[in-house]
């Protein structure tokens, strides 16, 4: 009987001291947690119980338990390295089947995916045409590597002020003629190619006082007729009434469509002081891919040349009753089990979910050491029952000799 309960500590001391192997030997490997080897003894149990005299059968190793507390984050120079910080796996696809990860050392394959170094791909909820994203189901993250679609300016929002104290220019309006106009201010504008224009407006105070009128020019090209603008006596704006001007269309000749700017002048005044204008339009050009961007939220965005970003989905991020009841699957990934739960997703910075951390990596939870240490104590447990085996070798060996 010695002899078996000693083996028994024997395997249990080995199986403890592979697993503070393999927790050492992981030490830098990126997402990886330690794992702890829990022992429990044995009995040989009787249809009527343990009798009180039972010394025991020996121990054997109860679970290889799993410690998923938070490693450091370090900081990479890589947007697509991404770090979790709380709770919560990465959700990977390798042609469908699902895996969970804490390593978030993600790179972009030959087809614009961006997968993981198994090449299992990172799933994020697509992005809705109204806004906000499909919560419901989980597609590839794919970089779009082409340029961003231009959009014609449509509207220009204009904040000015006309000087109360400017007096009417004595020649009629010739833009080429200074005299002939009060102030003039130019744009950029942009068509349905994508292609800049030129475009100025002429601000000319009439003869009648609190009355201006504005000319738009597009490419040296007059567009339409001069526009009244009017104020009150306090130099709030009267006309035109609903605050807006819309300038018939103008024909580019890059083929583009007709460009109609509609001009938002409501915060336009007439006060004592200077000239002063400032304005926005909604049209840009094309743009070629600048950068990725991922926000603590986990939300995805193209970011490009002409300005624009683009939300490509939002990282779908999964969480389990039990993470101690994953399955192991290397690569630093587990799976989902019946001990571990059903998979909950949600979104990072969500209640019950971590936030992502962009160009940083979660390294290994293992305490080198607090391995060092379980060790010495593995080995020290391995030597006393090696040395129960001799000792009992010793007894038997005694009785043998008997005479």
């Amino acid at each position: 009987m010695p002899f078996t309960i000693a083996l028994s500590g024997l395997n249990a001391a080995s199986a403890d001291l592979a697993v503070t192997a393999n927790n050492i030997a992981n030490g830098s490997t990126t997402g990886f947690k330690s794992s702890r080897t829990e022992f429990a003894d044995l009995f040989a149990v009787t249809p009527f119980g343990v009798s009180s005299t039972a010394t025991g059968n020996g121990v054997k190793v109860a679970t290889v338990a799993q410690q998923f507390s938070q490693g450091n984050v370090d900081f990479t120079d890589n947007n697509l390295d991404l770090a979790l910080r709380g709770d919560g796996f990465f959700t990977l696809s390798d042609g469908g089947a699902l895996a969970y990860s804490r390593a978030g050392a993600f790179k972009v394959d030959n087809q614009g995916y961006v997968v993981n170094s198994t090449l299992s791909r990172l799933q994020v909820y697509p992005p809705l045409p109204n806004g906000g994203f499909n919560t419901g189901g989980l597609s590839d993250l794919q970089l779009v590597t082409g340029e961003s679609a231009p959009q014609a300016t449509s509207m220009v929002d204009m904040t000015l002020n006309l000087p109360a104290d400017a007096t009417a220019p004595v020649s009629p309006f010739n833009p080429a003629d200074a005299s002939s106009y009060n102030r003039q201010t130019s744009m950029t504008v942009y068509d349905s190619l994508g292609a800049a224009h030129t475009t100025s407006f002429y601000f000319v105070k009439g003869a009648v006082a609190n009355e201006w009128s504005v000319q738009a020019y597009t490419d040296g090209a007059a567009v339409g007729g001069p526009q009244p603008l009017t104020f009150d006596s306090s130099g709030a704006l009267v006309t035109p009434a609903a605050g807006t001007i819309a300038f018939p269309a103008y024909t580019p000749a890059t083929g583009a469509a007709p460009m109609a700017l509609t001009l938002d002048v409501r915060g336009a005044t007439q006060y004592g002081s200077n000239f002063g204008v400032q304005f926005t339009q909604n049209g840009f050009t094309t743009g070629a891919l600048s950068g990725i961007d991922v926000d603590s939220t986990g939300v995805v965005s193209a970011r490009y040349t002409n300005g624009r970003s683009i939300p490509l989905g939002q990282v779908a991020v999964t969480t389990f009753a039990n993470t101690q009841g994953l399955q192991k699957l290397g690569d630093t990934q587990w799976g989902e089990t019946f001990t571990s739960g059903s998979a909950q997703r949600g979104t990072a910075g969500s209640s019950g979910f971590g936030t992502i951390q962009s160009g940083a990596l979660e390294a290994s939870n293992v305490e080198i050491t607090q391995q060092l240490v379980n060790m010495i104590t593995a080995q020290r447990n391995f030597q006393a029952n090696a040395q129960m085996i001799s000792t009992a070798d010793q007894i038997t060996q005694t009785i043998i000799n008997i005479r």
